[in-house]
């Protein structure tokens, strides 16, 4: 995650840097971080994208999950992006907010190894995640008679992406560390500060990880739809077009147009991704490269600014894969319909009860009335006198 990685004032700490970057303009002492504005406004911000991600991947998880017995290796791909999303809302954006409110660690060492690693398990298998649907996609249209094997091909590589994620970043937990100084007080942090020997092996590993992280899974997406489109305007240009019952039911490129809204919903997804944290890498690029000219220019609100920008790509993929597909909808109605129907199959037990219950007590009433007139008759005969009989049993 780029944020540990480079950035000291995105967690209001000296993360991974010299002591250098905690020092005042004099150069002599040394200025603590501390909980500023900027930094409140990001906590907020960041609370409240949690909360609206979690609900729209949960949703969206809960449809994709219980939309048929056969699920398509499409639905299969969009759920393992919505658990990568639901990483990020629940290890990133959390871990963020309080690491910002607290300003120092105080979750200890061993937390701080194991969820430096979750964060970038996190970053990693959204990227590529997001590469298996481009590459899936690039083989739907490329090969429309492979169909069969793409569901065994996007297993293979989504078993890729999750292995590659959890491997490279391993090294987070060899990094990452717990530093404390004690001048001018007492102050712990999380920072790879002394696990490199010299600066620019610092630089060669934050570079490995912005090359893995963004650079080539952005290559792989661009590439794959280039392939995507030239494809298509290939074959709208050889004007290659079925009868018109076949044509009503394709795209004007010969393309099924269930095919082409999932092509859609896939060149929305990368796209968001790209826009949301294309400014926060290339600002870590920088800072990599000219540190001291980045301090000098940059904001630290700016700095925030482009952070939140980047989370809210956890926020539009559910939302995308909402838009684009009928299974979400069909989802929700099933559940809106299930519940009005065990609303009123309440109510028809609940008459039926009290018609049972009524006809109970008239039954009762009958026999009770019946065995007192019987009995009256009875007493009538003892004493001589001729029993009244009702003209409704004559």
């Amino acid at each position: 995650m780029f944020h540990q990685l480079t950035d000291p004032t995105v967690n209001g700490s000296c993360q991974g840097q010299t002591p250098q970057c905690n020092k005042s303009a004099d150069g002599d002492t040394l200025q603590l971080p501390t909980f500023s504005t900027a930094a409140k406004v990001r906590v907020i911000i960041t609370f409240a994208l949690c909360a609206v991600s979690a609900v729209c991947n949960l949703v969206v998880l809960w449809a994709a999950s219980n939309g048929g017995k056969r699920k398509s290796h499409v639905r299969i791909l969009i759920m393992n992006l919505t658990v990568a999303d639901l990483l990020v809302t629940f290890i990133v954006m959390p871990v963020d907010a309080v690491w910002n409110i607290t300003v120092q660690w105080q979750a200890g060492d061993v937390a701080c190894r194991l969820l430096m690693f979750m964060k970038l398990v996190a970053m990693y298998s959204c990227a590529f995640v997001t590469v298996v649907i481009s590459l899936d996609r690039q083989s739907a249209i490329l090969n429309p008679l492979g169909i069969s094997e793409a569901k065994r091909k996007s297993k293979i590589m989504l078993t890729v992406a999750w292995t590659m994620s959890v491997i490279l970043s391993l090294p987070q937990m060899f990094l990452f560390h717990n530093v404390t100084i004690t001048v001018p007080e007492n102050f712990t942090q999380c920072t790879t500060y002394g696990s490199f020997v010299e600066h620019w092996q610092e630089t060669l590993y934050n570079m490995f990880t912005f090359v893995c992280l963004f650079l080539l899974p952005l290559v792989i997406m661009i590439f794959c739809y280039t392939r995507i489109l030239v494809e298509i305007s290939s074959r709208m240009a050889r004007g290659n077009l079925l009868s018109r019952d076949v044509h009503l039911r394709r795209s004007h490129s010969n393309i099924p147009k269930a095919r082409m809204r999932t092509l859609k919903m896939s060149i929305v997804i990368v796209t968001s991704f790209i826009i949301c944290w294309t400014p926060y890498y290339l600002l870590g690029l920088w800072y990599w490269l000219f540190p001291e000219k980045m301090e000098e220019t940059v904001s630290h609100s700016l700095t925030h600014m482009l952070f939140i920008f980047g989370l809210f790509n956890a926020c539009l993929d559910p939302i995308t894969y909402g838009l684009f597909t009928i299974h979400l909808h069909q989802g929700l109605k099933r559940c809106c319909r299930n519940s009005v129907t065990q609303t009123e199959l309440e109510n028809i037990t609940c008459l039926n009860r009290l018609s049972c219950l009524s006809t109970q007590r008239h039954v009762t009433g009958s026999h009770r009335r019946y065995n007192a007139d019987k009995e009256e008759g009875n007493d009538r005969t003892k004493h001589g006198l001729r029993p009244d009989i009702q003209v409704s049993r004559i």
